[in-house]
C-alpha cells in the first residue's frame, strides 16, 4: 500500500484551486480582460448553457436528442451519477434547450424551469448534478466570472462602521454594472463584435441598493470623477459558485406552511446594523435571502408547489421582471436560472387552481418521467450496487433486467391494439423490435401520450422501491448462505412487499401482482433459453445447419436447384426444412420471403467485405438455428431428471453447469436455473 503524504495531498488540493482566486485586480485590468474575453460578462443563463456543452455532447440521431455527458457519463465522478434511459435524456435535452433559449433572450430566461415527475424519477438528482457541475465550471478558465468589493470606505464616508471598511458586493454582481448605463452599453457593443457565441452579452442591471449608496457617496466626494472612484475604492475578485457557502447557488426548501416568511427569499433587515446606520439606511439590509444568494447562478426550489400561494407571488417578479422587492427596501435586480421541482400530487392540485394562473404562466414545465427501457432501468440498479459496499455475491443473469421489466410494466400505458401485448410493448420500447411482430413504436408512444393523464412514465413503481427490494433480497440470500442473487428470490421479495409500500395505491395491488406474473413468464422463457443453449449448443452443428439453410435460401431466391447432401442429385429447395428454421422465430408464411431476402443481403454484404459466413454473427438466424437444434435434441433429454441430481449422471450435469457458468451464472445459480427450467419444460412436455 502506498501511503499519501501531507505534502502530496496539499499540492493536489492546491491544483484544484483557480490561480487567481485569492488575487484582486483593478477595474481597468478587468476592462482590458473583458475586451479580450467577452464571455466573462455572460449572464447566468448563458453561463449555464455553455456549461452543458463544455463537458461534452453526443447526438443520438435515432432519437433526435443531444445527450450531455455531464449526465450520460458524469466525467467528474467517474460515472457514479450517470442517468439512463432515452426518455430521461429527452427531458434533459428539453431542459437545456430552455436554458439555451433563455441565453438568447427568447423568453425562458423569465420563466421558472419546473421539473415535474413522480417520486424517484431522478429530477432531484439531475438538479443536484447541475449545481455540482456549475461549481466546477466556474472554477475553470472557461467558466470564469468576477465580482467586486468596495475598499477604503471609511476614508470618505464619515459614519461608515470600521468593520465595513471593505464590503463585498452583496449580490456578487458583475463589475460591469459599476459603469453607468450609457457607457456600459458602448463597452457591451464593442465586446459583442468580438464575441464568438450564439448569444450577445446584455446587462441592464442597476447596482444593488447598498452599492448604489456607496457609489453615490464616493462620486460626490470625487466630484463625479468615476475613474477616481473605481481606482481608489474598487477591487475586482474572482467569483466561484459554492452551494455550501451560499454563493451563486442556493437551494430553497419549504418550511412549515404556517410559518413561511418572504424574507427567506428576499432578505431582511440586519438588526445588528440598525443601531449603527438607522433602519432606513440601505447598509442595514441583510442580503441573505435565497434569491440574493443565488445571484449569478442557480436558484433551486425543492418541492416548490408546496409553498403557500401568497408565498409564490415573489416568484412572479423574480421571473418576469427579474427583480425582487424586499420589505422596506428598494427593488433589487437579479440574474439567475430559477429551477423548481415538484411531485405529481402538488402539481395536480395547483394546476386546477384559477388563482395560480399567473404563476403557472411563468413556468416552463419539463416532465421528468420514469425510465421506460427496462435494460436502462436495470443499469440504475447496477449503479446502485456498484456504489454500495456489495457483499461477495453474484447477481445472476436476468435478475436486474427482469426487475426493470416489472418497473416498466407498471409505468407504460396498456396498448390499445389487441395484437400487441404489454410485454411486447415494453420490449419494443427497449429496442427489441422483431420484424415478424410488425410493431409501430411511434404509434404506441402517440397512443400512450393521448391516453395518459399527464404523460407516459409519470406514474408507476419507483426505482427506489425496486432497489430496496433488491437490497433486501441480497441480504436475505446472505442470511441463507446463498452467494448469489437470482430473479426468483427477487420476485419473491417484490411480491411480498407490493402491498406494504406507501407509494403504491391500493387500487393498483391486483394489477401489479398480475404484471409480476407476466415478468415471471418472461423470465421462464429466458431461463429455458439459457438451459437450451447449455444442453443443446453445438457450434459445428449450427454452422452446418446454417450453411444448409443459406444454400436452400439462395436457390429459392434465384429459382434454382440445390445439390442433395446424400444422393448428390439436383433438387428443389427444401421448403419444409426452411420453414422448420423460420418458424422458430414465429415468422408467418407471408413474411418468409422478406426474411430470406434479408439474410441473403446480409451474406452478400459480408462476402463483399471479405468476411466468411458465420451464423453466429446474425442474431435472428442464430436464435432460429439454436431453437431448431433444441427441438431436434430435446426428446432425448430427461427433463424430470434435471430437478433431482440423484437421477442423472454427475459428469453430464457438471458439463451443463459449466456451460451455464460460461453464460455468467454462478455454480449454485446454474444449478437453480437448471432445475427451474427443467421442471418447466417437463411440465410443458407432459401437457403436450
Amino acid at each position: 500500500m502506498t501511503q499519501e503524504t501531507l505534502e502530496e495531498l496539499s499540492r493536489e488540493y492546491r491544483d484544484t484551486i483557480p490561480a487567481d482566486l485569492r488575487e484582486h485586480r483593478s477595474f481597468s485590468a478587468y476592462l482590458d480582460q473583458l475586451y479580450d474575453e467577452p464571455t466573462i460578462a455572460r449572464n447566468a443563463h448563458q453561463r449555464v448553457a455553455d456549461m452543458f456543452d463544455y463537458y461534452g455532447t453526443e447526438y443520438d440521431e435515432d432519437a433526435g436528442v443531444v445527450e450531455y455527458k455531464l449526465a450520460s457519463e458524469d466525467p467528474l465522478n467517474d460515472g457514479e451519477n450517470t442517468f439512463y434511459g432515452r426518455i430521461v435524456h429527452e427531458s434533459i435535452h428539453e431542459f437545456v434547450n430552455k436554458v439555451k433559449s433563455g441565453a438568447r433572450g427568447l423568453g425562458p430566461q423569465k420563466r421558472i424551469k419546473l421539473l415535474l415527475g413522480p417520486v424517484g424519477s431522478g429530477k432531484s438528482d439531475f438538479d443536484r448534478q447541475v449545481r455540482r457541475y456549475y461549481e466546477d465550471y466556474t472554477r475553470s478558465n472557461e467558466g470564469r466570472m468576477y465580482t467586486f468589493r468596495w475598499t477604503n470606505l471609511c476614508d470618505v464616508i464619515p459614519d461608515q462602521d470600521p468593520a465595513d471598511d471593505t464590503v463585498r458586493s452583496p449580490m456578487n454582481q458583475d463589475p460591469i454594472v459599476l459603469l453607468p448605463q450609457e457607457q456600459r452599453d458602448r463597452v457591451i457593443e464593442d465586446i459583442n463584435e468580438e464575441l464568438d457565441a450564439p448569444y450577445t452579452i446584455r446587462n441592464e442591471q442597476a447596482l444593488d441598493p447598498a452599492s448604489e449608496f456607496y457609489m453615490d457617496r464616493l462620486l460626490a466626494h470625487y466630484d463625479d470623477d468615476l475613474q477616481q472612484v473605481l481606482e481608489n475604492h474598487v477591487e475586482i475578485v474572482r467569483l466561484v459558485a459554492d452551494e455550501n457557502m451560499r454563493q451563486a447557488i442556493e437551494t430553497f426548501e419549504p418550511k412549515d406552511k404556517k410559518n413561511q416568511d418572504e424574507t427567506e427569499l428576499t432578505g431582511d433587515v440586519n438588526y445588528s446594523k440598525i443601531a449603527v446606520y438607522g433602519e432606513s439606511d440601505p447598509r442595514a439590509f441583510d442580503y441573505s435571502g435565497a434569491f440574493c444568494n443565488a445571484n449569478r447562478g442557480i436558484f433551486s426550489g425543492e418541492e416548490l408547489l408546496k409553498l403557500q400561494r401568497e408565498f409564490l407571488y415573489d416568484f412572479l417578479h423574480a421571473t418576469q421582471e427579474q427583480t425582487i422587492k424586499p420589505k422596506n427596501n428598494p427593488r433589487i435586480d437579479i440574474d439567475q436560472v430559477i429551477v423548481g421541482r415538484t411531485n405529481m400530487p402538488e402539481y395536480k392540485d395547483k394546476k386546477g387552481d384559477e388563482k395560480m394562473e399567473a404563476f403557472n404562466d411563468r413556468t416552463k414545465r419539463i416532465d421528468f418521467p420514469y425510465v421506460l427501457q427496462y435494460e436502462e432501468e436495470a443499469r440504475i440498479y447496477e449503479k446502485m450496487l456498484n456504489n454500495a459496499d456489495l457483499p461477495d455475491i453474484i447477481v445472476e443473469p436476468h435478475t436486474l433486467e427482469m426487475a426493470g421489466l416489472f418497473g416498466v410494466l407498471t409505468r407504460i400505458e396498456e396498448p390499445d391494439t389487441g395484437n400487441v401485448t404489454l410485454v411486447q410493448k415494453a420490449k419494443a420500447y427497449n429496442g427489441e423490435i422483431d420484424e415478424a411482430e410488425d410493431i409501430d413504436v411511434k404509434k404506441l408512444r402517440d397512443e400512450a401520450a393521448e391516453k395518459a393523464e399527464i404523460g407516459e412514465g409519470m406514474e408507476g413503481v419507483s426505482p427506489r422501491f425496486i432497489g430496496d427490494e433488491i437490497a433486501e433480497a441480497i441480504m436475505d440470500s446472505m442470511h441463507r448462505s446463498r452467494d448469489f442473487l437470482s430473479p426468483l428470490t427477487t420476485f419473491n421479495h417484490l411480491e411480498a412487499n407490493i402491498e406494504n409500500h406507501g407509494s403504491i395505491p391500493e387500487d393498483r395491488f391486483e394489477t401489479y401482482h398480475r404484471y409480476l406474473e407476466l415478468v415471471r413468464e418472461e423470465y421462464k422463457e429466458r431461463a429455458i433459453e439459457d438451459v437450451r443453449h447449455a444442453l443443446a449448443y453445438d457450434v459445428d452443428e449450427i454452422q452446418r445447419q446454417g450453411e444448409k439453410y443459406m444454400d436452400h435460401v439462395m436457390a429459392y431466391i434465384d429459382d434454382d436447384t440445390v445439390e442433395d447432401e446424400i444422393t448428390g442429385r439436383e433438387q428443389e429447395p427444401d421448403e419444409q426444412f426452411l420453414r422448420s428454421v423460420e418458424e422458430k422465430l414465429d415468422l408467418p408464411e407471408d413474411r418468409k420471403d422478406d426474411f430470406r431476402q434479408e439474410v441473403s443481403n446480409w451474406v452478400s454484404r459480408r462476402a463483399r467485405e471479405g468476411d466468411t459466413f458465420n451464423p453466429q454473427d446474425n442474431d435472428r438466424l442464430r436464435r432460429a438455428l439454436e431453437r431448431k437444434l433444441w427441438e431436434d435434441k430435446k426428446h432425448n433429454i430427461n427433463f424430470s431428471a434435471l430437478v433431482s441430481s440423484g437421477e442423472m449422471d454427475d459428469d453430464e450435469r457438471n458439463q451443463w453447469i459449466d456451460a451455464l457458468i460460461e453464460q455468467g451464472y454462478s455454480e449454485e445459480g446454474a444449478r437453480e436455473v437448471l432445475e427451474f427450467a427443467g421442471a418447466e419444460v417437463a411440465k410443458s412436455e407432459m401437457e403436450e
